[in-house]
């Protein structure tokens, strides 16, 4: 289940009036819309608030401001969200002095990616400009903060809580930030969501100023955002519903992050109870490896056999991976010699991922500029393995990406069809086993290396070739029975 998608629905369910039911008897948000107005202006005389001033830069879409969005129910009210708000800005130009970590400011970096607040990241004002920041300014429990400049973070809302002021007396925003501040009568977190829904999110991705790589969410954007506004009571109550279904949604996300888990677990020990001869029943009628080996190729080297070694299972062998398979290493292909399309696709070591071979970034190689480009030439299905970083990832290469050659530090192991099959090798490099001795063997500190002579004298556990067409058929089932549970989640 994709929990993202799931969330942005219940917020659509809100803002539509379809989460909670309507009751009658609450009072209709025109009406709490004329309280607010007059309470605004008292303030306004009282000299508590300052009256808004339009801004230069508002709404450039008309048909936006002045039309309903989409239906409410009968007791909602469209407004403006600056009719709602009594304060509604912009953060200041701080001067920082860090060195004096007394006051933090709230930037666009503590609006955090991957949801929350934090002030980690936050740098400290000047102790000696205080003076400058009106109390209007310091950040409050409910405040709705949304990020304002830059490609790529504005339009981030969050909902403030001053718990994680800390010790810290207060926070205020840099000019980065812009500040949504309800009236006392309308509910925070349901203005909160209504600007985290897709609806809003859109429309102010749709009316950013500036350049691609310094884009502006100017405050009258803001001051003429649109708001589908229900009665207090029925705000109170949409929220309530909201934070039921996303402590549904996060139980279905740590639901599901718990299973990928387990299914990760799970699948390393079938490995392991594969490689060790655990999976399937041996069947004393299977031609035994080491006679198989023997017969295939007499010059092969089988380490030991079960007259040997008590611990392998009946009708298995042991033998260096150069006796049953070729290993291939790949050239190095000169980098500023790379096209877009047309070529031949290099496999490099960003290919190689955890049991499969992507390519999000194809690089391709003219055929006419290396002479010996034929010998690197990959086939179907080749068994590819990473020597350097992420050492003994290995991935089957699709038919899709041929024509394709090897590239320097990737591995290709191409093996003897009649000894060993492949498939069983592609598992058997996934094993725990195989990956622990792997990056043992590894060379150097910033970058991992394995080197292909560690790889051919790797002593391989090959089981009689019928039980390994069992143990694959097995392991195939199981492996797609996890994924089937997965993605059902």
């Amino acid at each position: 289940m994709n929990t993202k998608a799931l969330r942005q629905k219940i917020l659509d369910l809100a803002i539509h009036g379809k989460l909670v039911p309507q009751d009658p008897n609450d009072e209709p948000a025109s009406v709490l819309l004329e309280r607010i107005k007059a309470e605004k202006e008292r303030l306004i005389k009282e000299g508590k608030i300052k009256r808004p001033k339009r801004s230069k830069a508002a709404c450039d879409k008309p048909h936006y401001e002045n039309e309903d969005l989409f239906e409410v129910p009968s007791s909602w009210k469209w407004c403006k969200l600056g009719e709602v708000c009594i304060f509604l800005s912009r953060g200041k130009s701080p001067k920082y002095l860090d060195e004096d970590r007394q006051y933090p400011v709230f930037a666009q970096k503590c609006n955090l990616k991957e949801g929350g607040i934090s002030l980690a990241q936050a740098r400290f004002l000047d102790p000696m400009t205080i003076n400058k920041w009106d109390e209007v300014y310091k950040l409050r429990t409910g405040d709705v903060l949304v990020n304002s400049t830059g490609t790529g973070t504005v339009g981030r809302t969050r909902l403030f809580n001053e718990s994680c002021l800390g010790d810290y007396p207060f926070v205020v925003p840099d000019s980065h930030v812009s500040v949504v501040r309800t009236a006392n009568e309308i509910v925070s977190e349901y203005i909160y969501a209504y600007m985290s829904s897709n609806v809003v999110q859109d429309y102010l991705e749709d009316n950013l100023a500036g350049s691609t790589n310094q884009k502006e969410l100017y405050i009258g954007i803001l001051d003429n955002l649109q708001i589908p506004l229900p009665p207090y009571i029925e705000q109170k109550r949409i929220v309530s519903e909201i934070e039921n279904w996303y402590k549904a949604s996060d139980a279905i996300e740590k639901g599901k992050s718990d299973l990928e888990r387990i299914i990760k677990l799970t699948k390393s020990k079938i490995l392991d109870l594969a490689i060790h001869g655990k999976l399937v029943p041996q069947d004393p009628t299977d031609e035994p490896a080491s006679e198989l080996l023997k017969r295939i190729n007499p010059k092969a080297e089988i380490a030991c056999d079960n007259a040997h070694y008590r611990n392998l299972p009946e009708g298995w062998a042991v033998a260096q991976l150069s006796n049953i398979a070729e290993i291939k290493n790949g050239y190095a292909f000169k980098s500023s010699n790379y096209i877009s399309s047309n070529g031949i696709r290099i496999i490099r070591i960003a290919n190689v991922q955890d049991g499969f071979i992507e390519d999000k970034t194809p690089q391709y190689y003219p055929q006419d500029s290396c002479d010996d480009i034929e010998k690197f030439l990959l086939k179907e299905n080749d068994l590819l393995m990473s020597l350097t970083g992420n050492v003994g990832r290995v991935g089957l290469l699709p038919k899709s990406f041929l024509p394709a050659a090897l590239n320097q530090r990737v591995a290709c192991i191409r093996e003897h069809e009649l000894m060993v099959d492949k498939e069983y090798l592609y598992y058997l490099f996934q094993s725990n086993e195989f990956q622990r001795k792997c990056i043992k063997s590894a060379k150097g500190v910033a970058q991992l290396n394995i080197s292909t002579e560690w790889l051919k004298c790797y002593q391989i556990t090959i089981p009689p070739m019928a039980e390994q067409k069992r143990i694959v058929e097995r392991i195939s089932l199981l492996f797609a029975n996890l994924e089937m549970i997965n993605s059902n989640l």
